[in-house]
């Protein structure tokens, strides 16, 4: 039985695009078994993929922000032993990043594959590789994620992707209708004005609950100002992202900024408006079988009446 080890550890939204080609992997290579290497607070999720033999926590975000600790250097000599303690046949790194996947693929065991040269965003990385692939730059992630995979397990991709979650099994039973407000990201141009939630939000509690989660401190902050413009507003206590997935799945809609929560709402199905400000919806925009609609795009983020609109065509129930 082969054993074949990904390696994509972040962020959120570049993990759920790796889901396709693991769920495609696991139709076309049943025999296998099939390991990931992943960023700690994304392995609660990772493990609710039902393709996965294991998830292997790696925790390469804390090491960065404390390299000098002795801890830290510990931490990443046990991680090394962890990983090289298991031998794999093929180790595949969708992530294409010299420092954060492709040292880690020569930490393991095994034939090492990846983009080459000219597929990847640093040239450097593909030097780690054994063997390299030429994968077209001018698509969808999701698409060259399945690429790699495809050709590094030897067979073509085939039909629409699957990110093999379940939806209704995660939903649990049926409870009153509620939309979720994903207000949050890393990156300042991405974020839609706050004044704009505010304003979307008491709009649609006039006729439906909304949850308005959050990440940081600073994000818990701003979705209580946002929570606070209609009384069917809450926002709920930080969760492990399986909750979080939870909480999605459950819900009527989603609206969100272009960020890891809002791929994951089109992972599972979810229907939703998307708003873009700062990147390119053709290239990382939501991918699923639920209804989705975009908006904006590069420098050009779309009004409140627009998004309300665009929540009314998708359905509110």
């Amino acid at each position: 039985m082969p054993d074949v080890l990904f390696i994509k550890t972040s962020s959120l939204g570049d993990v759920i695009h790796h889901m396709p080609a693991l769920t495609e992997a696991r139709a076309r290579r049943p025999d296998a078994r099939f390991a990931w290497v992943v960023e700690e607070a994304f392995a609660p999720l990772v493990r609710l993929h039902p393709a996965l033999d294991l998830a292997i926590p790696v925790a390469a975000r804390a090491w960065r922000l404390a390299p000098h600790r002795p801890a830290t250097w510990r931490n990443m000599a046990s991680f090394r032993h962890a990983l090289r303690a298991r031998p794999f046949d093929e180790i595949v790194d969708t992530q294409g990043l010299f420092f954060k996947s492709a040292l880690i693929a020569r930490y393991a065991q095994g034939r090492r594959h990846g983009y080459d040269a000219k597929s990847i965003k640093e040239r450097a990385a593909s030097w780690l590789y054994d063997v390299r692939h030429c994968v077209e730059w001018n698509q969808h992630a999701v698409a060259r994620n399945r690429a790699l995979t495809a050709q590094a397990l030897g067979y073509a991709p085939q039909g629409p992707p699957d990110f093999g979650l379940d939806r209704s099994r995660l939903a649990g039973p049926a409870t009153a209708p509620y939309g979720v407000l994903l207000h949050a990201t890393a990156r300042r141009d991405k974020e839609w004005p706050e004044a704009d939630w505010r304003t979307l939000a008491a709009a649609l509690g006039a006729s439906v609950d909304l949850a308005v989660p959050f990440g940081t401190e600073a994000e818990r902050r701003r979705a209580g100002r946002i929570a606070s413009a209609t009384p069917r507003a809450r926002v709920p206590e930080r969760e492990p992202l399986d909750r979080v997935a939870r909480l999605i799945a459950g819900a009527s809609f989603v609206v969100g900024v272009d960020t890891g929560l809002l791929h994951l709402a089109a992972a599972l199905g979810v229907p939703l408006v998307a708003v873009f400000s700062a990147t390119e919806p053709a290239l990382t925009g939501p991918v699923g079988v639920g209804p989705i609609a975009v908006l904006g795009g590069m420098g050009a983020p779309p009004s409140v009446a627009e998004v309300l609109d665009a929540v009314r065509r998708i359905g509110m129930s």
